[in-house]
């Protein structure tokens, strides 16, 4: 594989299945928000490695929602406190860009606060990828309007 990356531009997760000849990598983060989408956490775990690390920016620890999770049971643990501050929260994949084990993906996400304001805020996914496994998932946000949006 080479390390330059591949762009993959697609409108959304149901056409995203329907992508010609993808690498595993990029087939394998796909699954994962797949996955997310339909809100089935064990078959998100099945993508992940044991051991994953799964990453937040520190500032949103006011939540619980900041720092990193280890492992699966950090993701599970993760994944059901979310829904305690957000009422709810779609994650929209726009663009996958691959280079070597390493998927970035630049999306939106429309987040819901529990008094029912709906943004959409801008992400950037960083994806490790070893053995067939996610080993880190890093989610890059400005953290500013997501916190305008649990505090709303």
């Amino acid at each position: 594989m080479s390390d330059r990356p591949v762009p993959t531009r697609t409108a959304d997760a149901d056409e995203r299945a329907h992508t010609a000849a993808t690498s595993p990598n990029l087939e394998l983060v796909q699954a994962a928000y797949r996955a997310f989408h339909r809100r089935d956490t064990e078959a998100l775990l099945d993508v992940l490695a044991p051991d994953v690390r799964w990453i937040h920016p520190d500032s949103m620890s006011e939540y619980s929602l900041g720092g990193t999770r280890h492992g699966h049971a950090g993701v599970r643990s993760f994944l059901s406190h979310v829904p305690t501050v957000v009422k709810a929260m779609r994650i929209e994949p726009r663009e996958f860009l691959e280079s070597g084990d390493r998927v970035v993906v630049f999306g939106v996400r429309q987040v819901t606060s529990t008094r029912g304001t709906t943004e959409e805020l801008k992400f950037v996914h960083s994806w490790t990828l070893r053995d067939g496994k996610a080993t880190v998932m890093e989610d890059i946000f400005d953290s500013a309007p997501f916190r305008r949006v649990i505090e709303n």
